[in-house]
């Protein structure tokens, strides 16, 4: 008994010693300007990356514009014309034709968009948050010939009108407010509206929680070709049970914020798509559930022509996805094409080329994700990439020269580059990017393709922005290069990035490492993994890394080694059987592989601390953080898990029964591929953090493992972040506040052996 009070003595001594040399050394980092420090990082922003403006191409393809400061006022922005050859710069509309009647300030613009003639300007301002990334707010039409600015919606309420498009002859606007669609002409100022049952439960022109977040569906209507009809969302919510958040700050009494919210196995809302006539009268519905859309989504639609639509209908288990043509005026639909798969296929974007005879079309149907030119009137499709290499997206498509611009890294799964490829299949694919370039790239190619803002970056190297000339990919002039920020990095005490592949057996996991500055391999270093884990994203990228980035510098530059894996179903192009072996096991398979990799790393690189090895992550990587240390107390120590998932039944149906199936038919695997389950094995330091406001992974599944947690008598550290939503950013010192929560559980629970290593 002595003897182990004795060695209690000597830990917390050691403890007191390293934290006394840690206060010591954070003081001379304020003063090392080779050191980061938390606030130099989140409070005084002084590693803030250059970014380039938001910029829209024209259609002529003669320039792009955008919003700059005010050349004669220190009041709002001009809008600005800029030619991509020259850079000359042509103020087409000064700040002060933005200010409304009635004030002397010219309005924030949100958003805009132009009419199809380019003689109207739509003004989107005074904005508000719907959901997540849903907004509403004021629209304004400026007049550019007359210079009148018009506000829309006649007496509707402030800020409550959505997704305003003029129609193709920009005569009218139509818009949503309160869940039904007006169209607005701007001549005689009438209002017609074109729905009338937009409620509480029906829900018309946009989406309800689920259908934004996983399928992306906010503006859920489209203006026909010819301007005479309009095609909307129709979603009836009814049934769909109710979730309820509580505000407990910004009142005296409590605030209940009520929203429906589909959860796992439950009622769906009921989804249908109408066409009505712009002016006025009865739509026409199509429905191919036949009367059973709540166990079916309908994730797409667009105009085919002007006389059909065409949508994309998904079953509930969402493995097969039925392309179907509707004609508006006899309501006839009939299936182009139907994509299935044995585990789940990805809602894809059409893009209609040939004067819309054929579209193109992505698709896992070879193993490989690939695009295809699909005949409209036969459904037959063409293979326009062959090869055992993914697609990740299209980026343009020059129909007129017969080329298709899209993304794709065939010989390295963590960089991006752009490629080309005939829309006849008839030549071999072009890397456009130059060879000698790496890391990740993005394009924001112009309406003819000659030209694009190309961004890239590599994981310690800030993204440069310039203007590119294709398909040769001649650059023209630099936009942003971010290098007082590069001369900054440069200055700060750091080590080169490490990307690396571990061999588990059955397959090789890609991986990246970051050092401490003056790493020694002969000392034992703590080991902090940063996870995601899921299907829907990848953590392994050679991309900027923006403040994640600099946090892990300043952890290595304490002691610490930063490291990051993709198991086996993160969302990375090593083709269909990698993305889609995580079908029914989320939570399972990708633990397996993450602690294999782990035993491996350990073998190889003996530099690394066993006793010392931590896991962090966000959403379904606090999920996954959560699931590695309740299942190998023996491998890992720490785990701070932010934002999680802890029982899979209690989120969402579209994500969650995509990649997991029905709950009756897998109970097995929801139960255990949740870290719920599994709470009774904690044996180490665990701190979990929430916002209680968090409308998409909720807070009840939080309070849910804290039970779980209490039950079994197990000690952990939590945090709650009030009315703060899933990004835990809002409200001031937010960010700050909780990268201090981190950093501090850290050295107090994985303390490294010095702080300068």
């Amino acid at each position: 008994m002595k003897k182990m009070i004795l060695r209690l003595c000597f830990a917390s001594l050691a403890v007191f010693i390293a934290f006394l040399c840690l206060g010591m050394n954070s003081r001379q980092d304020r003063d090392d300007p080779s050191f980061l420090t938390l606030d130099r990082i989140f409070v005084e922003r002084e590693f803030s990356t250059e970014r380039f403006g938001r910029v829209q191409w024209l259609d002529d393809g003669t320039g792009y514009v955008t919003l700059e400061p005010s050349r004669v006022s220190d009041r709002g922005r001009d809008m600005v014309k800029v030619n991509p050859a020259s850079g000359q710069r042509e103020v087409l509309i000064s700040a002060d034709r933005f200010v409304p009647p009635g004030s002397s300030d010219p309005m924030a613009i949100q958003d805009y968009s132009w009419s199809q003639d380019g003689k109207k300007l739509l003004i989107f301002t005074n904005t508000q948050r719907v959901w997540r990334r849903n907004t509403r707010g004021d629209y304004w039409v400026l007049d550019l010939a007359s210079g009148k600015l018009l506000r829309l919606g006649g007496d509707a309420e402030p800020s409550t009108l959505m997704f305003a498009k003029f129609s193709p002859a920009g005569d009218r606007v139509a818009y949503v407010v309160k869940k039904n669609i007006y169209v607005e002409n701007l001549k005689t100022g009438r209002i017609q509206p074109l729905t009338f049952d937009g409620s509480e439960t029906i829900i018309n022109g946009t989406s309800d929680w689920t259908y934004e977040e996983e399928f992306g569906i906010r503006d859920g209507f489209r203006w026909s070709p010819d301007g005479r009809h309009i095609a909307f969302w129709n979603l009836d919510s009814s049934g769909v049970g109710e979730f309820r958040m509580i505000n407990n700050t910004d009142t005296l009494y409590p605030q209940i914020i009520t929203f429906r919210h589909a959860k796992v196995g439950t009622t769906n809302s009921a989804c249908r798509i109408g066409v009505v006539d712009s002016n006025g009268g009865e739509p026409v519905w199509f429905d191919p559930s036949k009367g059973n859309s709540r166990e079916n989504y309908i994730a797409r639609m667009e105009w085919a022509g002007p006389g059909e639509i065409v949508f994309q209908w998904l079953n509930r288990l969402q493995n097969t996805d039925l392309v179907i043509l509707g004609d508006i005026l006899t309501g006839e639909i009939r299936t182009i094409l139907t994509e299935k798969d044995k585990a789940w296929v990805d809602v894809q974007d059409i893009n209609w080329i040939d004067e819309d005879q054929s579209f193109l079309w992505l698709s896992e149907r070879d193993g490989w994700q690939h695009l295809y030119r699909v005949d409209r009137a036969t459904g037959q499709a063409r293979l326009l990439t062959p090869g055992d290499f993914d697609v990740l997206a299209i980026s343009s498509v020059d129909d007129k020269n017969g080329w298709v611009y899209f993304m794709a890294c065939p010989d390295n799964p963590t960089q991006r580059f752009l490629y080309r490829a005939r829309l006849d299949g008839k030549a071999k694919i072009e890397r456009v990017t130059p060879k000698q370039e790496g890391g990740s790239h993005n394009y924001q190619i112009s309406s003819d393709a000659r030209w694009a803002i190309h961004t890239w970056s590599s994981f310690s190297d800030p993204p440069r922005t310039e203007i590119v000339v294709l398909p040769e990919h001649r650059s023209v002039r630099m936009l942003a290069s971010n290098d007082e920020l590069r001369n900054k990095l440069n200055n700060l005490a750091r080590g080169e990035p490490e990307f690396f592949r571990v061999d588990i057996g059955d397959v090789e996991l890609d991986g990246w490492m970051m050092k401490p500055p003056n790493f020694d391999a002969q000392k034992k270093y703590p080991l902090l993994f940063y996870i995601y884990g899921e299907p829907a994203g990848s953590t392994v990228r050679d991309s900027w890394g923006g403040r994640n980035y600099l946090w892990y510098l300043m952890l290595n530059q304490k002691g610490y080694i930063i490291a990051s894996l993709d198991n086996r179903g993160t969302n990375v192009p090593r083709g269909r059987a990698w993305r889609k072996s995580i079908y029914r096991q989320v939570g399972i398979l990708a633990c397996k592989d993450q602690a294999a990799a782990l035993r491996q790393m350990l073998k190889d690189r003996p530099y690394i601390d066993p006793e010392r090895i931590g896991i962090w992550g966000w959403s379904g990587g606090g999920q996954m953080s959560l699931n590695m240390i309740f299942r190998y107390p023996e491998l890992y120590s720490t785990a701070m898990a932010i934002a999680f998932v802890s029982d899979q039944r209690l989120y969402d149906t579209i994500y969650q029964e995509r990649y997991m199936g029905l709950p009756d038919d897998n109970k097995e695997g929801y139960t255990n591929g949740s870290p719920i389950t599994h709470a009774h094995r904690l044996e180490g330091n665990l701190l979990i953090v929430h916002g209680t406001a968090d409308d998409n992974v909720h807070y009840q599944s939080f309070e849910r493992l804290v039970n779980e947690l209490i039950k079994h008598n197990k000690h952990f550290t939590m945090m709650s972040y009030p009315n703060r939503t899933h990004g835990i950013s809002e409200r001031e010192n937010t960010t700050r506040h909780l990268f201090n929560l981190l950093t501090r559980y850290l050295l107090e629970n994985m303390p490294p052996d010095s702080p300068k290593s």
